[in-house]
C-alpha cells in the first residue's frame, strides 16, 4: 500500500500466521510433563466419645476381687465341697455376731484340709473370703492390698470387727466374775470358760483369772 508506513511486523497472509502459532502452542502443550495428581494423605480415625450410658455401665475390671494369693510355683485347686463347707457359716459384719468365734470356726475347718506341697496359710488366704458376705466382703475387697497375707489378713479382720470396744465388755465379766448362789461350781467355771473363750486375748494373768 503507498501513502502508509506499514509496521515491522506486519504480514501480507495473516490466516497463515495464525495456524503457525496454534501448531507451536500444541507442540508446546505437548513437551510439558503432565502434572503429579496428588493423594490426599490419611486421616487418623476419630476416637469415638463415650456416651453416658458407657459411664453408666460397670465393666468386668472394674469388679472388686479377693486378695491375690502368692502360691510360687505351685498352683492347687480348691474344690467346690469346700467352698460350700466354708459358705456355710458366714460372716456378714453385723453386731450381733462374734468375729473372734467366726475365725474360730474357719481355722478349725482349714485345719482339716491338707493339699500337697500347700502351705497351709495359703489355702486360708484362698478359702477366706468365701466364709464372708455382705458389708464384711465389701470391707475386705477394699483393703485387699494390706491383706496379701493370711497373718495381715486374719489381724485386719479382728480389728475391724472386733475392736476394743467390743473387748471391754468381756474382759469386765472375766475380771469380775462371781459365781451366782444359783448355780453350782461347775456351772460357774463352764460360764467363766464362755466368757474366756469370747475374749481370748483378755490379756490376765490365770492366777488373776481364777
Amino acid at each position: 500500500m503507498r501513502g502508509f508506513n506499514l509496521p515491522a511486523n506486519f504480514h501480507d497472509d495473516p490466516e497463515t500466521l495464525l495456524r503457525k502459532r496454534r501448531v507451536c502452542t500444541v507442540s508446546s502443550s505437548a513437551m510439558q510433563p503432565a502434572s503429579e495428581s496428588t493423594v490426599p494423605a490419611p486421616t487418623a480415625p476419630i476416637a469415638m466419645a463415650k456416651t453416658l450410658r458407657d459411664y453408666s455401665t460397670p465393666a468386668v475390671a472394674n469388679v472388686p476381687t479377693g486378695p491375690a494369693v502368692n502360691m510360687g510355683n505351685k498352683s492347687f485347686e480348691i474344690h467346690t465341697g469346700l467352698i460350700s463347707m466354708v459358705q456355710a457359716s458366714q460372716f456378714c459384719g453385723l453386731p450381733s455376731e462374734d468375729a473372734n468365734a467366726h475365725l474360730q470356726n474357719f481355722l478349725e475347718l482349714c485345719d482339716a484340709i491338707v493339699i500337697k506341697d500347700v502351705m497351709q496359710n495359703s489355702i486360708k488366704l484362698r478359702l477366706f473370703p468365701f466364709s464372708l458376705a455382705g458389708k464384711a466382703k465389701q470391707l475386705f475387697y477394699k483393703n485387699k492390698e494390706v491383706v496379701d497375707t493370711w497373718e495381715k489378713c486374719s489381724a485386719t479382720f479382728l480389728a475391724k470387727f472386733f475392736p476394743m470396744s467390743r473387748t471391754s465388755a468381756p474382759r469386765g465379766k472375766i475380771s469380775n466374775f462371781q459365781q451366782s448362789s444359783l448355780e453350782s461350781i461347775l456351772e460357774a467355771w463352764e460360764r467363766l470358760q464362755e466368757y474366756i473363750q469370747a475374749c481370748p486375748h483378755h490379756g490376765m494373768e490365770d492366777w488373776l483369772v481364777l
